[in-house]
C-alpha cells in the first residue's frame, strides 16, 4: 500500500482498504479469476493501454510486482493474485450506484461514464451534507 500511495499522492491513506492473500473482499463482491479458455469472452473485450508518458510508464513497470497481490512466486507458475480480476464501484452511503467487474485483466469500464456518475453522486452528497469517501479495488 505504501508504494501505491507514494505513486498516487492524491489518495488519502485513511480511505484505503487492503485485502489479504485469501482474497475475501474480492470474493464477497463477486470478482473472479481470469479464465483465458473462454475465447468468446476474450473477443468481446477491447483492451486499451492507459495514456501515460514515458516516465509514468517506467514508474508503472518498475512498480508492477510491488503492487501486485502476490504473496510468493514459484518459477513456472502464475500466482493467483496476478489472475485475480478487479472492478470499479461508485458507492454513496450504503448504495452501490455503479458496479463494473473486469472480465479479463486489462478490461475496464468507460471512465467518462464512471466519472459522470461519481460527480453526480458528489453533488448529491454535498447537497445533503454527507461525508465523502474514495476507494479503489
Amino acid at each position: 500500500m505504501n508504494v501505491f500511495l507514494e505513486q498516487n499522492p492524491g489518495v488519502d491513506r485513511d480511505s484505503m482498504f487492503v485485502d489479504d492473500y485469501e482474497f475475501g473482499a474480492y470474493n464477497n463482491v463477486g470478482f473472479g479469476v481470469a479464465d483465458f479458455s473462454d475465447k468468446e469472452k476474450m473477443k468481446s473485450v477491447t483492451i486499451t493501454a492507459p495514456d501515460l508518458g514515458f516516465g509514468q510508464w517506467m514508474s508503472y513497470l518498475g512498480n508492477t510486482m510491488k503492487l501486485s497481490p502476490v504473496d510468493k512466486i514459484t518459477w513456472g507458475e502464475i500466482p493467483e493474485g496476478v489472475l485475480r480480476l478487479g472492478g470499479t464501484f461508485v458507492v454513496r452511503g450504503d448504495d452501490v450506484k455503479y458496479q463494473w467487474s473486469d472480465r479479463i485483466p486489462g478490461d475496464h469500464p468507460d471512465i467518462e461514464e464512471v466519472l459522470e456518475i461519481a460527480e453526480r453522486e458528489v453533488v448529491e452528497q454535498k447537497k445533503k451534507g454527507e461525508k465523502l469517501f474514495f476507494g479503489l479495488f
